[in-house]
């Protein structure tokens, strides 16, 4: 039996059991996760929200809440996009996901904006992701069938700069996330979950002179997936935790000559949802705390609920660093660092990628490099093309 197709079988379980009244706090369920993470004490649904669709972003180590904005910047801070300084515009990114254990699962992505004036920017994506064909089985390895599942995201997202230095943004969000095909699975009917969540981000850069040359220092936050929890179960039970993340990042940007200018990026992020305590034979929580809690409360209690305390709080920080090189405004090279610890999902890795600038439009790819032995993401290639239009201010 081939590994792809036991790759397959695996995604089918843990779609299904994702979607089971049993799964519940006492379980995590191993293997590599729809973000390219392994399996750890943190359980979200829908972990393709916490992906970067942006080929310029992946290139960076999956840096850019506070890099200079773009056509795609509503997928990583929408706050930057007043900031823009054409009149509309719009991108769209590609990318197989998982590549090295699946051929047919990618993501999808397409954004656009417009600036109704000087300070104020409205845009939408949509966000779409595909698992490809899964055999299903039960529990049992019973055949339930052929199914595509598949999740999207859309977005309306709304920007208004406040001086020439500092912007707000927000996004409103539907999500969608079809994992089965109403399956009748651990007596339990099965449909497709659906919810709601916002974002909230801040934008700021000013112009500045470091280490003698001109330059720009921005700082960026944003706090995504904000929003109700999500059902799999008619009925509305067993419901999950959104992946709301908390954003934060600057970097400078250096003005070396006409010709040259160089951008250096620093992210940390971290997930706003209870990590799982731990538990005895008989069920009964010994260190951490009940994640059976509201999403407010499941928010702020995220910054202290770990079992171990507050070096495994520092642990689900991870670290995403990049650099870009821009020539004439035309040719950019780039390059980057991912860090997540191994206890928290053990993506580490190295991104390189390009950019072309000709007149409107923009083409970015990046590559992501990491040992096929031990990364799900190993050689993942990610496309964008973004198009601008109207008199550049």
């Amino acid at each position: 039996m081939s590994t792809r197709y036991l790759t397959k079988i695996v995604l089918g379980i843990l779609s299904l059991t994702a979607v089971s009244a049993e799964l519940n706090a006492q379980v995590v369920q191993p293997g590599t996760q729809t973000n390219g993470s392994q399996s750890n004490n943190i359980i979200t649904a829908v972990p393709f929200l916490l992906i970067s669709p942006d080929a310029r972003a992946g290139s960076m180590g999956e840096a850019g809440v506070a890099v200079q904005p773009d056509a795609n910047s509503m997928s990583i801070n929408p706050s930057k996009l007043a900031f823009l300084d054409r009149q509309y515009g719009f991108s769209v990114s590609y990318s197989p996901w998982l590549k090295s254990l699946v051929p047919d699962i990618n993501l999808a992505y397409l954004s656009g904006f417009y600036k109704v004036d000087d300070r104020s920017v409205i845009g939408g994506s949509l966000r779409f992701f595909s698992l490809g064909e899964i055999q299903y089985v039960d529990v049992n390895q019973q055949d339930l069938g052929i199914y595509s599942p598949n999740e999207f995201a859309f977005d309306l997202t709304y920007a208004k700069r406040f001086g020439e230095s500092f912007s707000l943004g927000t996004a409103l969000r539907y999500i969608r996330s079809n994992l089965s095909s109403g399956q009748f699975t651990a007596g339990q009917d099965t449909r497709a979950g659906s919810a709601l969540a916002v974002d909230i981000s801040a934008y700021y850069k000013k112009p500045t002179v470091l280490f003698g040359t001109d330059a720009i220092v921005s700082g960026g936050i944003n706090i995504s997936n904000i929003g109700t929890k999500i059902s799999y179960i008619s009925g509305g039970g067993g419901k999950n935790f959104l992946p709301a993340n908390f954003k934060i990042g600057g970097a400078s940007t250096f003005l070396i000559d006409d010709y040259s200018q160089f951008t250096f990026a620093l992210d940390l992020n971290k997930l706003l949802v209870p990590t799982q305590p731990v538990y005895d034979s008989a069920g009964k929580i010994i260190a951490g705390k009940d994640p059976d809690r509201s999403v407010p409360s499941g928010i702020f209690s995220s910054f202290n609920d770990a079992p171990r305390g507050f070096s495994e709080e520092l642990k689900e920080v991870n670290v995403a660093a990049g650099i870009e090189y821009w020539y004439n405004q035309q040719f950019a090279f780039r390059a980057g660092y991912f860090y997540e610890s191994p206890s928290k999902g053990d993506r580490r890795y190295f991104t390189v990628g390009a950019g072309l600038k000709y007149n409107v439009f923009n083409i970015d790819f990046s590559y992501l490099m990491a040992n096929a032995q031990k990364s799900a993401l190993a050689n993942t290639l990610r496309f964008t093309l973004l198009f601008n239009f109207g008199d550049a201010k």
